[in-house]
Parts: C-alpha cells; structure tokens; sequence
C-alpha cells in the first residue's frame, strides 16, 4: 500500500493548523539543508520519529542555505529538496523556513522534541537555551557523522572532472 506524500508548507502557522486538525500529541522538529539529501539525513529522520507521532522537517530555503553552506549551494533548489524529504515515510509535514536556525519554528510549534545529529551535542545545539526555557527536549538522533553533503558535492564534481574526455 503506498502512502500519500507528506505535505510541503510556506509557513509555520500552517503546520501547526494542520497537526491540531490531525489530533497526534507528540509532536517532533528535525531540521537541516538536506542539499542533498542522504542516507545519513535518512537515518537521522528515522531517529526523529521515533520520539513522537508527528514528525515535522524544517528544510532551510535556498537563501539560508546559501549563507549557511556558500555561494554554490545549493545544488538542488528548496522545493525539490521538500518533496524529496516528503516522500520519506516517517515524515509527516515539511515546513520550507527562510531564517539561518528554528527558533522562530520552535516558538511557534512548540514541540515535545528538537531533534538534531550525530554532528551536534546537547551543548552545541544552537536553539538549545530555547529549547530550555520553553520546555522543548532536545534529542541526538541517527548515526554517527560519516555522511556529509559536502562530501557528495565534491565527489560528483570530481567524478565529472574525471570524465572529461580529451579531444586532442
């Protein structure tokens, strides 16, 4: 049986209308660039939702993206970066966000859990004074940091120097 794509939002308003209509309690933020998307970003989701039933995934817009990873990034545009992590099962909501970190999202959802990676602790998390003071829980999730996107970017950029055929 195949499941219908979680749904792609603008704004967290919105997520939060639509998990009140939904009736589940124990609501889960996970957030990151996902550009692109991996099997380290997968893992870390499937860690997420294992602290609630309702997983939202805050997808950084291609603007903070770009503050946050560089001028060349991203490599895929935020909507297809949205409807990719949408089609991941354990998902629930995306919220597409424009600012550099969640507190914004956190102070509006206000989630049982802020879930973050292996790459973080509970002391470098940024929002973790948020978190603190309006009763949000901060998780570390899936496995430990062995996949970077960056990674990936500069294989492919490799690979396709590599391929390069010589016309003398």
């Amino acid at each position: 049986m195949s499941r219908e794509a979680a749904r792609v939002f603008r704004s967290a308003v919105g997520v939060k209308r639509y998990i009140r209509r939904t009736g589940k309690r124990t609501v889960v933020l996970a957030n990151g660039c996902f550009d692109p998307l991996h099997v380290g970003h997968v893992r870390y989701l499937y860690g997420a939702s294992e602290y609630g039933d309702f997983l939202v995934v805050a997808i950084n817009d291609d603007k903070s993206t770009r503050a946050l990873k560089g001028p060349r990034r991203p490599v895929m545009p935020a909507g297809d970066r949205a409807r990719l992590v949408a089609q991941l099962e354990m998902v629930d909501a995306v919220l597409i966000f424009s600012a550099a970190d969640v507190r914004r999202v956190l102070k509006t959802l206000l989630p049982r859990f802020h879930a973050k990676g292996t790459d973080y602790t509970k002391d470098t998390v940024p929002e973790r004074e948020l978190c603190r003071d309006i009763g949000i829980e901060t998780v570390i999730v899936g496995d430990p940091k062995a996949h970077a996107s960056r990674d990936i970017v500069g294989k492919i950029k490799n690979t396709q120097k590599g391929s390069e055929v010589s016309t003398e």
